[in-house]
C-alpha cells in the first residue's frame, strides 16, 4: 500500500486516478484548489487545498507521500512548466522524496516522421498551448530532475476519452501505440490503470511512456 497524492484531484483523469488507488487499497489524498467544490471522490480519500504550483502546497505534503501524481489542466502554456519546476525544487530538499508521475499530454508524442504531433500544420491551434506547456514540463524532468525519481505518461494524442475500465492496454514510449487500424486509442479509466500499475510496479523511471488498447 502506497501513500499517494494526487494534485488536480477533481478532474477527469485525477477523478478516476483517485478512484482506482482507493478501490486497489491505497491512502490516498486528493489535493484540490477549491475542496468544497469536490463532493464525488470515495469515502476515506483525504481532501486537502493543494497546488502543484505552490512549494509551500508540495513541501507541505511531501513528507508523508510515496508518490505525487500530477493531472492538472485550464492554464496556459507555463502551468506544466512551472508545477514540475517546483516539484523538481522542492522535492530536492526533502528526505527521501516521493516518485513525480506526471500526466503529460499526447501530442508530445512522436509522429511516424519523427516529430512532434504539436509541429504537425494541421494540430488544432486551441490545443496549441497545453501541448506546448506539457512540452516544456517533459523537457524539463529529462534535463533537470536529477536525483529523483519521475515518470511521464503521455495518452493518445487524439484518442483519449471517457469510456470503461477494461483493465488491459499496451505501452510504448515515445511513439503512440497503434491497433491494427492504425488508430491509438485509451479511455481514462483506463489510463487510471496504467498510472496504478506504474505506482504498484514501477517499470518506466525516469522516462515518458504511453499507453493504449
Amino acid at each position: 500500500m502506497s501513500n499517494v497524492v494526487v494534485y488536480g484531484a477533481g478532474g477527469t483523469a485525477g477523478s478516476r486516478i483517485v478512484g482506482e488507488a482507493v478501490d486497489r487499497g491505497h491512502r490516498v489524498t486528493a489535493a484540490v484548489r477549491r475542496p468544497e467544490s469536490v463532493t464525488w471522490l470515495p469515502p476515506g480519500v483525504k481532501v486537502v487545498t493543494g497546488d502543484a504550483t505552490s512549494p509551500q502546497s508540495v513541501a507541505e505534503l511531501a513528507p508523508e507521500a510515496d508518490v505525487m501524481v500530477v493531472t492538472i489542466g485550464g492554464g496556459e502554456r507555463a502551468l506544466w512548466r512551472n508545477a514540475a519546476e517546483n516539484l523538481i525544487t522542492v522535492l530536492r530538499d526533502v528526505p527521501n522524496p516521493p516518485r513525480i508521475i506526471h500526466v503529460g499530454g499526447g501530442a508530445t508524442l512522436l509522429t511516424p516522421g519523427g516529430t512532434p504531433y504539436l509541429e504537425e500544420p494541421d494540430f488544432p491551434e486551441r490545443y496549441r498551448d497545453a501541448a506546448l506547456g506539457q512540452a516544456d514540463a517533459l523537457a524539463l524532468y529529462r534535463s533537470s530532475a536529477d536525483g529523483l525519481t519521475w515518470t511521464y505518461l503521455s495518452p493518445p494524442p487524439m484518442e483519449f476519452h471517457p469510456g470503461e475500465r477494461t483493465g488491459r492496454y499496451r505501452t510504448g514510449t515515445d511513439h503512440p501505440v497503434t491497433d491494427d487500424q492504425g488508430r491509438a486509442v485509451l479511455s481514462y479509466e483506463d489510463l487510471a490503470v496504467a498510472i496504478v500499475d506504474e505506482i504498484e510496479n514501477p517499470r518506466f523511471e525516469n522516462m515518458r511512456f504511453t499507453a493504449a488498447y
